[in-house]
């Protein structure tokens, strides 16, 4: 990550706002010193610039919100929400001035409910958390992003965050029943429902999620629980070529390929492909790096490894079948583990991926290109030149059976040659996705990182309509000024 020390003036503006924020937040809650607030100034994406907070303030209950946005509106002050700062697409960076508002205090979960499936919870929750305590319930919260030991359920909310088991259970907002929203004015927002039906008026909750903070604060939500499957085993297949287990990739999630499976033989039709419960790809740059950072004896002579598991009553015939289909797409080796913990262990490897990457140089822009599953190889195939032309390690690891694919740049922050090349590869694996019908981003947000590209993958029209959505919200533009648009 690029860091510059930050530190914000202190003038007779500021003061102002301090004083006014302190008439209804204790004053442990406003950090004013210069050296904590830069600490709040950015999230982990590279590349993105962060200005100078005046004041960071960690309210505990909604009330203490809307008193910070009544103050932001009443001095025209930005504000900028955040979460445990997880993000890759700077969109919970800092501008000059602005009120960081840290909703990490706000972190109670304040209903289960096991009949309706519903938890109630506050935006600081993490997501890990949340998990296990809808586990001790027999239920379970399936979006789980790479960092989910860390990461905010708001923070979720706000980016429309994914994870690994979305190939079978879906995204953060399909878990996002109702929300209650600070509007920029102040004044406390319901959206949404408890119930598993609903449909009256505008979806304003889908609106808020993957907003980024910039049509509302989220102070409360009710998501959808699911009931805990059984424990899911993993099954490992090494492939000579990234194709060769994007061609698996295909035949596991394709109709076909569930009726060859379940025959042997190469051909037919069945109604229905295979669900696995995950499907993630990691290539040979990602699985050296994992091994260099955890010594974890991952293969290396392998172009790409797939890792498949199912949640199902019988996973091993499952895997049996999948394991067939990747031999047939030419897997030199299939492997599948003997229990939950030997799964757990070629789970935690892929979710060490990113950190793993970063450690090769010091310093990485994390792509979050999604595409059609059919067009998964040319995707790979493409970084694969990009990288070559530019004379740079870039590793790629994916969420396969959704084509949600992290082309992850590595490089070296202090060489400016090696920083502007990283920019441009990062940039033609934008483009590349867009070519193949895909989109910039599947999960981790537009921020700052991707806001040129919004503008090319939205058209005018699309950009025009969200820009006055953004208005009927936010019309003094105080709300995250900066990200998105």
């Amino acid at each position: 990550m690029i860091v510059s020390r930050i530190e914000a003036p202190r003038d007779e503006a500021t003061d102002t706002l301090v004083d006014r924020l302190l008439g209804g937040l204790p004053a442990e809650a406003v950090l004013t010193d210069p050296d904590v607030t830069a600490s709040y100034a950015r999230d982990m994406a590279s590349f993105c610039p962060a200005g100078a907070p005046a004041v960071v303030v960690l309210p505990r209950t909604v009330e203490q919100v809307q008193h910070v946005m009544r103050t932001a509106t009443a001095l025209r002050v930005p504000v900028v929400p955040q979460g445990a700062r997880t993000g890759l697409s700077g969109a919970a960076n800092a501008t000059d001035g602005c009120i960081v508002l840290s909703l990490t205090k706000m972190d109670r979960i304040l209903e289960i409910d096991p009949v309706d499936r519903i938890a109630v919870v506050e935006p600081g929750v993490v997501n890990a958390a949340l998990s296990r305590a809808a586990g001790e319930h027999g239920l379970a919260y399936p979006p789980d992003p790479s960092s989910w030991e860390m990461c905010t359920i708001g923070g979720n909310i706000g980016t429309a965050s994914g994870g690994l088991c979305c190939v079978k259970y879906g995204v953060t907002a399909e878990y996002v029943l109702g929300l209650d929203v600070v509007l920029a004015d102040g004044r406390l927002l319901r959206t949404g429902r408890r119930t598993a039906k609903g449909v009256a008026g505008y979806d304003l909750t889908r609106l808020f999620v993957g907003s980024e903070g910039s049509l509302g604060i989220v102070v409360r939500a009710v998501l959808a629980l699911k009931p805990k499957p059984p424990e899911q085993l993993v099954l490992a297949a090494e492939f000579p070529s990234a194709s060769a287990a994007c061609d698996a990739v295909c035949r596991i999630m394709g109709t076909q390929g569930r009726a060859a499976s379940a025959r042997g033989d190469g051909g037919g039709r069945r109604a229905g492909g295979h669900v696995p419960s995950l499907l993630e790809l990691m290539d040979r740059t990602t699985l050296r790096a994992v091994n260099d950072l955890a010594r974890m004896g991952l293969p290396e002579t392998t172009e790409a490894l797939l890792l498949v598991a199912f949640d199902t009553p019988d996973p091993a015939a499952d895997l049996a079948a999948v394991g067939a289909l990747c031999e047939a797409a030419g897997a030199t080796q299939v492997v599948r583990a003997d229990d939950a913990a030997e799964s757990a262990l070629l789970l935690q490897a892929r979710r060490m991926s990113l950190t793993a990457l970063e450690a090769v140089k010091g310093t990485t822009m994390i792509d979050d290109v999604c595409v059609p599953r059919s067009r998964l190889g040319d995707l790979l195939d493409g970084v694969a030149r990009i990288a070559e032309r530019h004379r740079l390690t870039i590793g790629v690891c994916a969420h396969a059976g959704d084509g949600n694919t992290h082309p992850t740049v590595c490089f070296d922050a202090q060489d400016p040659d090696e920083s502007r090349r990283a920019r441009a590869s990062f940039d033609e694996i934008m483009a590349l996705g867009l070519e193949l019908g895909g989109t910039i981003t599947g999960e981790h947000g537009v921020g700052v990182l991707k806001k040129e590209w919004l503008a090319r993958e939205l058209g005018p029209v699309g950009v025009e309509m969200q820009q006055a959505v953004k208005r009927a919200f936010d019309p003094l533009g105080i709300l995250n000024p900066g990200k998105l648009f």
